[in-house]
């Protein structure tokens, strides 16, 4: 059988019991992500089951069982999964990773671990794609950590089933129909790619208007600088035209008084000499009357 049904989720505790390598740690100390995955002798606790499937059969929407005929040990079958093959190592706090896909002739099993042991896992049928798989499970891990943390560390088997019911139902609910989460996903990149562009396209606008201002700005600069220019040439242009008359008034003077320097003394001169004439011809003529 092979669909894309979303069956149980369930949490584990992840513990070594004695390493091969040197460094495994110590019997029954939280595992470090960092060597889980070299470590086979893992003891995996369940915590915490959701029996989804379950539940889609009761609302009368499914046929046959989902499970087949494993549905009774299906948390014990899933430990045993894990156990034989843990999640990689993950060295940063408080995030779920080293992520891991296991498949069978029916179902598949994804699962992940944080750095304290803390492991979270689905199990869904062949076609349910393992990206929302993880998707769900990274979802998951931050509200569960923040409220059972602490609770998980010391928790017997199967005693936080109950406490984590609503949380692991709801998640389970949402991710139930993968195609709806994968048109939601797309949906939201796509609104999210709108904003972008929008986000550009408004920077783009208010950046044009920042230079349309500016430009505006230098305009009226430029405007009020060739009025100043302008209003300059007029004063100096009158300037020029006040000097030029002073220049021709001086230079006719001087052109005035050279002539008067030079004419003067010629007039005395013959005036002198006109009146010497007048008086040798008056001497000549008394002379000859005598």
């Amino acid at each position: 059988m092979s669909d894309n049904k979303l069956r149980c989720a369930l949490v584990y505790r992840l513990e070594s019991t004695g390493g091969t390598t040197s460094d495994s740690p110590e019997v029954g100390s939280g595992i470090a992500l960092s060597n889980l995955s070299n470590n086979s002798n893992t003891n995996c606790t369940l915590l915490a089951k959701y029996d989804h499937a379950s539940d889609y059969e009761k609302s009368g929407s499914g046929g046959s069982g989902l499970y087949g005929d494993r549905e009774k040990n299906y948390a014990e079958a899933v430990g045993m999964v894990i156990g034989n093959d843990p999640p990689g190592g993950v060295a940063e706090e408080d995030v779920l990773g080293g992520f891991k896909v296991v498949m069978s002739d029916m179902h598949q099993v994804i699962y992940g671990a944080d750095s304290e042991g803390l492991c979270l896992a689905i199990v869904t049928g062949l076609k349910y794609p393992s990206r929302t798989a993880i998707a769900m499970l990274t979802e998951l891990y931050t509200p569960y950590s923040t409220q059972f943390s602490l609770q998980a560390k010391s928790a017997t088997s199967n005693s936080l089933t109950k406490k984590s019911k609503s949380l692991l139902s709801q998640h389970c609910t949402k991710y139930d129909d993968s195609t709806k989460v994968n048109k939601a996903a797309a949906l939201n990149s796509k609104v999210e790619a709108v904003q972008a562009t929008m986000q550009d396209n408004i920077a783009s606008m208010l950046k044009n208007t920042e230079q349309a201002e500016s430009l505006a700005e230098r305009s009226n600069q430029l405007n009020e600088q060739a009025n100043v220019f302008q209003k300059k040439s007029k004063d100096l242009k009158k300037q020029m035209r006040c000097k030029n008359i002073k220049m021709t008034i001086i230079l006719v003077t001087l052109v005035v008084g050279v002539l008067v320097i030079i004419l003067v003394p010629l007039i005395v001169r013959a005036k002198n000499a006109a009146k010497g004439g007048r008086m040798l011809r008056g001497f000549l003529e008394e002379i000859g009357e005598a």
